[in-house]
């Protein structure tokens, strides 16, 4: 499908999401903190999205999707499948644990032990195929034709990304003035549901690895392209495009994008441990290390928001 067949998420999807997914995630908090930069201590509100249910930011897509689907009677007796690199398969089976129906999820070979484990937790069938998410998402695309279950997709769904976006409605509300937000971007779910939210004054900043930029790829090409995968972060970062409504919902609007090495994610993964106990994924720590490598700045009048949007991994490393 071209990327002019798609349409962009609108703030009214966001809008219905989040009235959808009311009392079924958490509204996670804020902390406001200071980072250390080239250019001196930067104040920033981190977005405690690793707080969430599952420890990811995925169930409110998932929630919002599932549902829906419920509601309008389209939730088959198969329950729901979703291929995913472990964050948005525990999206999915939290879902379904909440709507009272069964998961299937295909990861590849290669995801976290950590993540493998909370599935297998929450219930879900796992199946581990292939090495990169793409291997995963062929396979699921195979099993839900076969099964009849409930195809959900880890960032390019109009529901997912809309469910993702409210992370931005709840930012608006909970933070005075202009804001400059980043955020990781695999897929671009998070990113083209959180520009949908955009007010004039508001600027958003998608921040990948050098080694998984489909974005930042797609925006040299003029559009979505396949992409190698060369980096510490790919386990959650690991698109090897950028999804078409991600790149429709972000034409026109005003959204950046940059790239960050994989020893800035490490050491911006280590420094939120050491200062603030916190642990998040590489993945994660992708958006922090935009912040303390200097390549994103607010304007004197915004304010620099970080969603820390997922913590789904082990010690290694701290």
């Amino acid at each position: 499908m071209s990327a002019s067949m798609v349409a962009a998420v609108t703030p009214d999807d966001v809008r219905a999401a989040q009235s959808r997914i009311a009392g079924t995630v958490r509204r996670t908090p804020l902390l406001h903190a200071e980072l250390a930069t080239g250019r001196g201590p930067v104040p920033v509100v981190f977005k405690l999205e690793f707080t969430q249910i599952g420890g990811c930011f995925k169930p409110r897509g998932s929630v919002n999707a599932v549902i829906r689907a419920r509601d309008q009677g389209r939730l088959p007796e198969a329950g729901v499948l979703v291929a995913s690199g472990g964050n948005a398969a525990i999206g999915a089976a939290w879902a379904a644990r909440l709507a009272g129906t069964g998961c299937t999820v295909v990861v590849p070979e290669s995801a976290p032990a950590v993540k493998v484990a909370a599935l297998r937790a929450l219930g879900a069938t796992v199946h581990l195929i292939g090495s990169r998410y793409q291997d995963a998402a062929d396979a699921a695309a195979g099993m839900a034709l076969e099964s009849g279950a409930l195809a959900l997709h880890a960032y390019d769904r109009p529901d997912i990304v809309a469910g993702a976006g409210t992370i931005g409605l709840e930012l608006v509300d909970d933070v005075d003035g202009p804001l400059t937000t980043v955020v990781c971007v695999g897929g671009g779910g998070l990113l083209g549901g959180m520009s949908a939210t955009l007010r004039p004054g508001d600027r958003l900043v998608g921040a990948e690895p050098v080694g998984a930029s489909c974005l930042h790829q797609a925006i040299t090409a003029g559009g979505p392209v396949d992409v190698d995968l060369d980096s510490v972060a790919a386990d959650s970062l690991g698109a090897t495009r950028v999804g078409e409504i991600c790149w429709a919902s972000i034409a026109g609007r005003a959204v950046d994008s940059v790239v960050v090495p994989d020893a800035a994610i490490i050491s911006a993964r280590t420094m939120l441990w050491e200062r603030f106990r916190i642990v998040v994924e590489h993945g994660t720590a992708t958006a922090v290390a935009a912040v303390t490598t200097g390549v994103v700045a607010a304007d004197d009048d915004s304010t620099l928001c970080v969603v820390l949007c997922g913590a789904n991994t082990g010690l290694t490393g701290l």
